[in-house]
C-alpha cells in the first residue's frame, strides 16, 4: 500500500460543505493511490462504516460517505486495508494504530469569517508607526508614571530605552490614515492595532478607559481643561494629563477620528481588529484610581482605591478588605504581580462582566464597525478555568450577535484546544503551530532570542512533528484564520534572530540587533509565511528590515525614508502570489519532502497546486520532489513564480520538467522557490 498517497483533511475538497450547520448532511471524502487498497472505512466511536469508491483516476482513487450531523461535535478517523496491511489516518497523518486524540472534528454551526481566511494582516504598534498629528503628542513631564515623568522622544530614529514604557514617539491614528495608500499598495487586507484605548503607557495594555480612544492617538481639540474644578490636581503631578486626556471633547473627537479611519479602511476593502485587554486594566483606571486622577472630578464616582464606598470596590481583590483600610494604602491582585496592571475580579462583579460584554459589542457595532477582537492573555482571565470558559462563551455570543462576521482571535501560549471547540475563540495568534517551529528550523533561535538550539536548527523532524501536532489541535476553520506572525511586539524581530546572537538589548547592546543578520533567511521565512495555512501577519517594519531584540527593542519606529526597498519589493511579490493563487487561502497542505535543512510542501485545491521548496543550508542542494503527491500530473512542466537566494530574488520566468511525478531542482544557499504546474493551454 502506498501510504504517502493516503490523504484527507478538513478543507472543502474533503468535507462538503466545509462549515456545516447543525442537522445538515455532509459528504466526507478520502484519497488513496489508484487501485491500491481494498477497503476504506470511516471510524466513529466504536463503529466502522464502509466508504464507497466514487472516483478513479490515473493517479488517485477517491472514497466517499454521506453522514447526517446532529448538534454535537462529530469526531472521526479512517481505516485503510489492503491484504494484511492496515493503516489509520487522522489529523496527524498515517499511523499503524488508531489515535483518537488526533481525530478529525467537525463542530456543526462553527464557522470563521470568510474575509479572515488566509487574509494578509498587518500589526501596528501605533506610537511607533507614523506621527501624522504632532499636536496630540505626549509632552515632556505631562504626567508621572511608575515614579518618573512622561517623555516626548524628539528623534524618531532613536532606539527604545530599556525602561521605555513612558517614552512616546508620537505615532497616532492620523499617521495610519496618512499611510493607507502605502498599506494598500503592500497588499494589506486587515490591520490589527495594539491597544488604542485611553492609557498612560505607550503600549496601552494598562487601560484607563475602555469607552474612548486615547486622545494622544486621536484628537486633542481642547487643551485648557476648562471643565476641571478649580485647583484639581492628582498627587503625582498629572494635571496636564487630566486636562488633555480627561476632557470629554478630546475623547469624543478621538472616537470620531477612529470611526472615520475605519470607514476609510472599509471603503478600501480593508478590515480592522482591535486589541481587547479584558484580564486586567491599569492602575490609572477610573474604577481603581490609584493615582487619584478622577477623585476631584464630580462627574465620576470615587475609585475603589479612594473610597470604601466605591461602586467599583468589587472589581478588584484587595489584600486588606477591612473598612479601616480606606483610602487604601495596601496591595491588591495584579497580573503577574504588577500593581500597574490590577487584575479584574469578574467572579465578584456581575456589573463588571456586563460592562465588558457591552464593550465587546460596542466597538464591533455602528458607528465604529470594527471587524474583530484580538484577546490579550485570554486564558488568564478570571480566577478559575470554569469561569474563564463561561466568560468567553458569553463573549462570543454577545460579539457575534452584534456583528456575525466579527473575528475573535486570542493570544495564547501552549495548546489552545480547550478554547477552540467552536463556542469560544475563533482562533489564536499562532505561536505553537507557526512562529516557534519555523523560527527553530530556520534560525535555531528561541523567539525572544534568549536561547540558541543547534539541535533544532534545520531539524525536519522537530519542525514537522510540532506543526502536525499543534495544527491538529485546531479545527480547520480555526487554522485557516490563525495569525501567522514571524515577529510581534512581545518578541525579538525575526530578522534579528537570523544573526544567532543570544541576549537582550540591555545586555548586548541595541546595535547588535542588526549586526550579521541574514536577509536571505528572512526571505525564506516570508516565503513560508505567505504560503502556509492561516493568515500571514506582518509586524510593522518587518517588511523593510527593522531589527530589534525582544521588547521593548522590538518596538522601534518604522524607518520612513530608510527602508530596505528590496525586502519591501519581495514582500509585495509574495503577497501578490498569496492573493492570486487559489490553493493558498483555504487549500490543503501536504509535506512532500523533508531532510536536514530542506523542506518541500504543497498547497492544493480543486485541481490547482502550488509547490514550495526551501534550502536553509549553506550548501547547494539538488532536491528531488515527488509533486505527484499533490495532484501534479506525472509528466509535464511546472513554472517558477519566484526564487529567492543568498544574494537576492527573481521573478524571471523559468520552467522545470516533471518526469515520473518528480521534479529535480538545484537550490542555492538559503533559498526558497514557489512553483505551479503549467496547464495544457500554456504548453501548446
Amino acid at each position: 500500500m502506498n501510504r504517502e498517497a493516503l490523504f484527507c483533511d478538513g478543507t472543502q475538497d474533503y468535507v462538503i460543505p466545509a462549515e456545516p450547520k447543525p442537522g445538515e448532511k455532509i459528504i466526507l471524502k478520502f484519497r488513496t493511490a489508484h487501485n491500491d487498497v481494498e477497503e476504506v472505512s470511516l471510524l466513529v466511536g466504536d463503529r466502522s462504516y464502509a466508504m464507497w469508491k466514487i472516483c478513479s483516476g490515473d493517479e488517485f482513487d477517491f472514497y466517499e460517505i454521506e453522514w447526517q450531523l446532529g448538534d454535537e461535535p462529530f469526531r472521526y478517523s479512517f481505516e485503510i486495508k489492503s491484504g494484511e496491511q492496515i493503516w489509520y489516518f487522522n489529523r496527524y497523518g498515517v499511523s499503524d494504530h488508531r489515535e483518537d486524540y488526533y481525530a478529525f472534528t467537525i463542530v456543526p454551526g462553527f464557522s470563521t469569517p470568510d474575509w479572515a481566511k488566509g487574509a494578509v494582516m498587518y500589526q501596528i504598534f501605533v506610537d511607533r508607526f507614523c506621527n501624522g498629528d504632532p499636536s496630540n503628542d505626549v509632552e515632556n513631564g505631562e504626567y508621572i508614571y511608575i515614579g518618573a515623568p512622561s517623555a516626548k522622544i524628539e528623534n524618531w530614529e532613536q532606539v527604545p530605552a530599556a525602561l521605555d514604557i513612558r517614552n512616546f514617539y508620537g505615532g497616532d491614528l492620523q499617521g495610519v490614515m496618512d499611510k493607507l495608500d502605502y498599506l494598500q499598495d503592500l497588499g494589506v487586507e486587515v490591520i490589527y492595532f495594539n491597544p488604542l484605548f485611553v492609557s498612560p503607557s505607550n503600549h496601552k495594555y494598562d487601560i484607563q478607559d475602555y469607552d474612548y480612544i486615547d486622545p494622544h492617538y486621536g484628537k486633542i481639540v481642547a487643551d485648557g481643561g476648562e471643565n476641571l474644578p478649580e485647583g484639581a490636581r492628582d498627587n503625582v503631578g498629572a494635571t496636564k494629563y487630566q486636562k488633555r486626556v480627561g476632557d470629554i471633547r478630546n475623547l469624543e473627537a478621538s472616537n470620531e477620528l477612529f470611526a472615520r479611519l475605519v470607514e476609510e479602511m472599509h471603503r478600501r476593502g480593508m478590515k480592522v481588529i482591535l486589541d481587547g485587554v479584558f484580564n486586567h486594566c491599569g492602575s490609572f483606571n477610573k474604577w481603581l484610581d490609584r493615582e487619584r486622577i478622577y477623585e476631584q472630578r464630580p462627574e465620576y464616582p470615587k475609585g475603589a482605591y479612594v473610597s470604601a464606598d466605591s461602586p467599583y470596590r468589587g472589581f478588584f481583590h484587595f489584600h486588606d478588605n477591612s473598612e479601616s483600610a480606606w483610602p487604601y494604602n495596601g496591595s491588591y491582585d495584579g497580573w503577574w504581580g504588577h500593581d500597574t496592571l490590577p487584575k479584574l475580579a469578574y467572579e465578584d462583579s456581575p456589573e463588571l462582566e456586563q460592562y465588558m460584554m457591552d464593550i465587546g459589542r460596542k466597538w464591533v457595532s455602528p458607528p465604529y464597525n470594527v471587524d474583530g477582537w484580538r484577546l490579550d492573555v485570554a486564558a488568564d482571565l478570571g480566577c478559575s478555568n470554569e469561569y474563564n470558559h463561561m466568560f468567553w462563551k458569553r463573549f462570543r455570543k454577545e460579539v457575534k450577535s452584534a456583528n456575525p462576521n466579527a473575528l475573535i482571535l486570542a493570544e495564547h501560549y501552549g495548546d489552545p484546544i480547550e478554547w477552540l471547540q467552536g463556542d469560544e475563540w475563533d482562533s489564536v495568534m499562532n505561536y505553537d503551530a507557526f512562529m516557534e517551529p519555523l523560527t527553530w528550523f530556520l534560525t535555531g533561535m528561541e523567539k525572544h532570542s534568549d536561547e540558541r538550539r543547534t539541535d533544532l536548527w534545520g531539524n525536519p523532524d522537530n519542525f514537522v512533528g510540532a506543526m502536525r501536532h499543534f495544527m491538529a489541535s485546531m479545527l480547520t476553520p480555526s487554522l485557516q484564520v490563525a495569525m501567522n506572525e514571524l515577529s510581534n511586539h512581545d518578541h525579538s524581530r525575526f530578522l534579528t534572530r537570523t544573526n544567532h546572537i543570544v541576549g537582550r538589548a540591555e545586555h548586548v547592546g541595541a546595535k547588535a540587533a542588526q549586526e550579521g543578520v541574514n536577509p536571505a533567511v528572512m526571505r525564506e521565512a516570508v516565503t513560508v509565511q505567505m504560503t502556509w495555512v492561516g493568515a500571514p501577519t506582518i509586524y510593522y517594519g518587518d517588511e523593510v528590515g527593522v531589527c530589534g531584540f525582544t521588547d521593548p527593542d522590538s518596538r522601534r519606529t518604522y524607518p520612513w525614508g530608510h527602508e530596505d526597498m528590496e525586502l519591501l519589493a519581495f514582500h509585495k511579490e509574495m503577497i501578490r502570489i498569496h492573493k492570486e493563487e487559489k490553493p493558498i487561502r483555504t487549500g490543503s497542505i501536504k509535506l512532500l519532502f523533508a531532510d536536514y535543512n530542506v523542506l518541500a510542501y504543497a498547497r492544493f485545491q480543486a485541481g490547482e497546486q502550488i509547490v514550495v521548496i526551501l534550502n536553509n543550508s549553506k550548501e547547494l542542494k539538488e532536491v528531488t520532489v515527488p509533486v505527484w503527491l499533490c495532484g501534479v500530473p506525472r509528466e509535464g512542466r511546472m513554472k517558477r513564480l519566484i526564487y529567492t537566494y543568498e544574494d537576492g530574488y527573481t521573478t524571471a520566468y523559468d520552467e522545470y520538467i516533471v518526469e515520473n511525478g518528480e521534479i529535480v531542482i538545484n537550490m542555492g544557499r538559503h533559498s526558497a522557490t514557489v512553483f505551479k504546474p503549467i496547464c495544457l493551454p500554456e504548453m501548446l
